[in-house]
């Protein structure tokens, strides 16, 4: 995937492969670190993969051998003093806070982290679905080391899937850890060997799209409804998502390729 060199405040790159967006984070010359212009345009690239019905998965990679070193804080400190974020209203919200004026993402996102994984990093990779990890990553979740709190998702997530101890080890010494310590606490999903990361990735997205775009969908709120609202309110819609689901044209298609015995062409629909 040869790219111009971006910006001195960095880019957002999209690349389409079939079903699949590829989100690419492109500024390492400055360890992708993040400026207001790469914050617009990560959120216009996952609203993208939102509203477009012929894409199905996202996956978020980075250029370079990092993945972010996380916020460039002399160019996002302005914003922050302000109370402000750097992606418009209506869009959707990469980190998926449901933070209210924004929209929170519907379609499955695989992402892909190598070296530098700072910060906003690790808020970006657990609000996706699924981690592929470089064995070569750095971790460090370090606002408290520069007099500011994590907001992008890490207080919520670390604790919900790690115990809050763990997160608390984390969030409260700003100490770097590994690619088998972020598997250990179920920060990421797989760990392979350096530069195997973005196929892997692509490997998992592929295997997901190939499903029921509907089905994949409603399954990945329903999840996300356990874990935020609790068991008693993701139950509380299996009746009438069903329902929903098994009218669709790809329920009838999921029927006739069993009873067919080969492989199903979903359609979305």
């Amino acid at each position: 995937m040869g790219q111009a060199a971006p910006p001195p405040e960095g880019t957002i790159t999209t690349e389409r492969r079939g079903p699949l967006l590829l989100i690419g984070i492109n500024r390492p010359a400055k360890y992708n670190g993040f400026t207001p212009r790469m914050f617009r345009e990560l959120a216009e690239a996952y609203t993208v993969l939102d509203d477009d019905d012929d894409l199905r998965v996202g996956v978020l990679h980075a250029f370079g051998k990092h993945f972010t070193a996380g916020l460039d804080l002399p160019a996002i400190a302005p914003l922050m003093r302000r109370g402000e974020k750097a992606i418009l209203p209506g869009m959707v919200e990469p980190t998926d806070l449901g933070t209210p004026g924004y929209r929170r993402r519907r379609k499955p996102m695989i992402a892909a982290v190598k070296g530098i994984t700072f910060t906003l990093g690790i808020e970006l990779m657990l609000a996706a679905d699924v981690v592929v990890a470089a064995d070569d990553c750095r971790f460090s979740q370090l606002e408290v080391k520069r007099g500011i709190m994590a907001t992008g998702g890490a207080t919520l997530r670390m604790a919900e899937r790690a115990g809050l101890g763990n997160a608390m080890l984390h969030l409260l010494t700003g100490d770097e850890f590994g690619a088998s310590e972020a598997l250990r606490l179920n920060f990421v999903q797989r760990v392979v060997p350096v530069g195997q990361e973005l196929e892997e990735a692509l490997r998992i997205a592929r295997r997901i799209a190939e499903q029921a775009p509907l089905a994949v969908v409603a399954t990945r709120l329903n999840a996300l409804k356990a874990v935020e609202q609790g068991p008693l309110a993701a139950m509380a819609e299996f009746i009438d998502v069903q329902q929903r689901l098994a009218n669709s044209d790809d329920a009838a298609e999921g029927v006739r390729s069993f009873v067919e015995k080969r492989p199903a062409r979903f359609t979305g629909r």
